[in-house]
């Protein structure tokens, strides 16, 4: 632990991941994105991250709602063109056609991209491609063998199928936010929901994992098929040891803010100038935690010789460690807790987090510049694959930039007809 924490300025020296484009894991895997927002983009920029070739196809009418989630914007040094920093953490490594499919020149080019798709990824409320003749059994007409991924809020079937759904609203209805936030009696009481979409994120990883499975799949079989993966279900998933308590053990969870509902000492706890987090995950860290706190006794008092008997007097115990930290600042603290081998860390804001020399050495951030100079900034795919790494090859695209190309690549089209469609406002 180092004697001071890094400051929001060193983000500034962050050195960059640069990773080189090569051949992915995923290279030559062609995946249509009709998807826009988070959930359905965030699965798109995975797969194109190790190496896919993803297609964003949107609307000329201001293109993927996000552009416009803002401020803060990005804004182009030449052309003064303004999207919002929401877009660019979810669009790297794409390229972007802008199609109006409500006309029949531009369903058509739709769906001749949708022929040479190994896989398309749509997030529209249910039924609503089928008019356009883009759902699922319209596009296994033209494309048998299509992997076909649906991310919708409530899923394909059931009672609230035909619900709109987005996150805020999936993290309530999931049961998250009736176990997050402050417990009852305490000052700022209340459901919370978390201070980012991750029923969104969470489900763009399953999207992710299934259409990885179904790839693998029609590799071995030659089928395609159709993955419903609904923000509802995620939600419900992703409630882990918490729906595990209510299923075999009958404990309905309660808001219980930074408690563990299962282990102690595990929060956060004050300190002379701010707050740290201790996470004791055994009894063996309890026991030098005690010993770095300079109550070695505490260990082997009955009240507490175990979790279970830390959880039974928890209220007890946490104020012990109040006590015990009090009058000790916040370097000093951690510095004694880590040098005794018990989990523990500083609560960072974002600016902390990139100005951390670990976030540094692990290459975190990647940075991107376009054609038109705007250099860009996003965080690196985390998982770090020996043999066929994430690659950053495209920034985040300008809406449209792409379609003459992808059309060329994908459908075969030529330069004139291109210019046709572009004349008639289709592209």
């Amino acid at each position: 632990m180092p004697d001071t924490m890094p400051t929001a300025d060193a983000a500034a020296d962050a050195a960059p991941n640069t990773a080189l484009p090569g051949p992915g894991a995923l290279d030559g895997l062609r995946v249509l994105d009709l998807s826009r927002v988070l959930a359905g983009p965030w699965c798109a920029q995975n797969l194109a991250d190790l190496g896919a070739d993803v297609v964003k196809v949107e609307s000329p009418d201001g293109g993927d709602d996000t552009r416009k989630w803002g401020p803060p914007f990005v804004t182009e040094p030449e052309t003064g063109r303004r999207d919002a920093a929401y877009y660019f953490a979810t669009n790297r490594n794409k390229r972007s056609i802008a199609v109006d499919f409500r006309q029949p020149e531009g369903l058509d080019l739709v769906r001749d991209l949708a022929r040479q798709a190994d896989v398309v990824i749509e997030n529209f409320k249910l039924g609503g491609l089928r008019k356009y003749g883009l759902d699922v059994e319209s596009i296994r007409e033209i494309n048998p063998n299509v992997i076909y991924c649906s991310i919708t809020g409530f899923g394909q079937t059931g009672p609230y199928a035909a619900r709109p759904g987005y996150d805020f609203l999936l993290q309530g209805m999931g049961g998250l936010m009736s176990f997050t936030g402050l417990p009852d009696g305490v000052p700022g009481a209340g459901p919370m929901k978390v201070g980012v979409a991750v029923c969104d994120l969470f489900t763009a990883m399953y999207a992710t994992t299934a259409i990885l499975a179904a790839v693998v799949h029609r590799e071995k079989t030659g089928e395609g098929q159709h993955i419903d993966c609904a923000l509802f279900d995620t939600q419900i998933a992703v409630l882990a040891n918490q729906a595990s308590n209510w299923l075999n053990g009958g404990t309905v969870p309660q808001r219980m803010g930074n408690n563990h509902p299962n282990v102690v000492p595990y929060r956060v706890y004050p300190v002379a100038d701010g707050h740290i987090i201790i996470a004791c995950g055994n009894d063996r860290q309890f026991r030098a935690l005690m010993g770095a706190l300079g109550a070695p006794e505490l260990a082997e008092d009955a009240r507490f010789d175990s979790n279970e008997a830390r959880v039974t007097n928890r209220d007890a115990i946490d104020a012990i460690i109040e006590h015990l930290l009090k009058d000790t600042p916040r370097d000093a603290a951690l510095q004694r807790i880590e040098a005794a081998g018990v989990p523990c860390g500083p609560i960072n804001d974002v600016a902390d987090v990139f100005a951390d020399p670990h976030v540094q050495a692990r290459g975190a951030m990647v940075e991107q510049t376009d054609d038109t100079g705007l250099t860009t900034r996003s965080v690196a795919f985390p998982a770090r694959l020996e043999r066929t790494p994430a690659s950053y090859r495209r920034a985040p695209p300008r809406l449209g930039q792409n379609g003459a190309e992808v059309l060329s690549d994908w459908a075969g089209y030529d330069a004139e007809r291109v210019a046709a469609l572009r004349r008639d406002g289709v592209i």
